[in-house]
């Protein structure tokens, strides 16, 4: 059993709870930064994909599972980093600026949009969210001249400090890159929960009219939220696009709007592990189902809908068995061993709360 022996209310707020999470942790980035010496370049693949939708998992998580705001049209906030990012590199902005500048400049739209959008709750900001998801599809046929409309845009090489990489030929390096992003937004966002903001985030989730009583700027810090969400989401979009190669106005869709939602809840909402969790889950369940079909059914048979319906199943176990996730389950289990033997089921009983100071929404 772990005991953590707490001195200072400085405890409650340091980066690593105690130094044994910092070891793990710390092994997790040595064997991040070792796999492309264990593993082949097709799972560098695979663990690149994990990894960008960890980022976009992040910057919705930020906004879902922090600050309570349902989104259902982050994709359009995926194609404005995406096609901000290329079009600055094709005017011949160096990547080192243009790749910040993109998630920057997708943050304030978001910022903006969630001015009016936030003064919704609930279904009604999901239904909002839905419908920018929507006209985003329109707007980038529109702006045919800059974004290419339905032909889409094919990325350029990055150059990086003298450096290349690109996403087919050298996938060490875009993974490298891909790693050095994700552990940038990590620490960001675990920076951002130690701080008043990520409290008064916390705060805005659980309760707006208490969040109200002590003094947090409702509006405000919901456009906050929202802002900084689409930065990381920009980000997240801008790799998108480089890993796919090439994109147009279909690649980012309300499908995957609804898939990012989706994994985050799986994974375990307002967790980090949640987003990281989920991310695994999206992108290696449709290699998961396409070795199992050939292996039961043999190769060339398609089932139509199988990826989207096995999610949608799992969606809906979890819900039902496990709200917490992934996350949650491991949560249980990693007490449980270390309460042995005193660890009892009833610890984990799920309790039905109603906060009454809602009721005046």
């Amino acid at each position: 059993m772990r005991i953590q022996f707490k001195t200072s209310y400085d405890h409650d707020i340091r980066l690593f709870p105690d130094r044994h999470s910092l070891i793990v942790y710390g092994a997790l980035i040595v064997l991040a930064l070792a796999l492309p010496l264990l593993i082949n370049e097709f799972y560098i693949g695979e663990v690149t994909n994990v990894l960008i939708w960890a980022i976009a998992g992040l910057g919705l998580m930020l906004l879902t599972g922090q600050t309570g705001q349902a989104s259902l049209g982050h994709a359009a906030f995926l194609a404005i980093g995406c096609y901000t990012n290329t079009i600055m590199i094709e005017q011949g902005m160096p990547f080192v600026l243009a790749f910040p500048l993109a998630g920057v400049l997708t943050g304030i739209v978001g910022a903006i949009i969630a001015i009016p959008a936030l003064r919704l709750h609930g279904i009604y900001l999901a239904i909002a969210t839905i419908a920018l998801s929507i006209l985003a599809d329109d707007i980038i046929v529109l702006l045919e001249p800059w974004t290419g409309g339905v032909s889409g845009k094919f990325p350029d090489v990055i150059r990086l400090f003298g450096i290349e990489i690109e996403r087919w030929t050298m996938p060490v390096r875009f993974y490298y890159l891909v790693l050095t992003v994700a552990v940038i937004c990590t620490l960001f966002y675990r920076n951002l929960l130690r701080s008043p903001l990520g409290r008064a985030f916390a705060a805005v989730r659980d309760s707006e009219v208490s969040a109200t009583a002590m003094g947090v700027h409702i509006a405000r810090t919901k456009a906050m939220a929202f802002g900084l969400s689409c930065m990381i989401t920009g980000w997240a979009g801008a790799l998108m696009g480089y890993y796919a190669g090439a994109f147009n106005n279909e690649t980012f869709s309300l499908v995957i709007s609804i898939t990012l939602l989706m994994m985050i809840v799986i994974g375990g909402l307002g967790s980090i592990h949640g987003a990281f969790f989920g991310a695994v889950v999206v992108a290696f369940l449709p290699q998961g189902l396409s070795i199992l079909k050939d292996g039961v059914l043999g190769g060339g048979v398609a089932i139509p809908g199988l990826e989207t319906g096995v999610f949608g199943m799992i969606l809906i176990l979890f819900i039902l068995f496990e709200p917490m996730g992934i996350y949650g389950r491991w949560l249980k289990i990693r007490i449980w061993f270390e309460l042995f033997p005193f660890a009892r089921k009833d610890m984990f009983r799920r309790q039905k709360s109603y906060l009454k100071t809602e009721r005046l929404r």
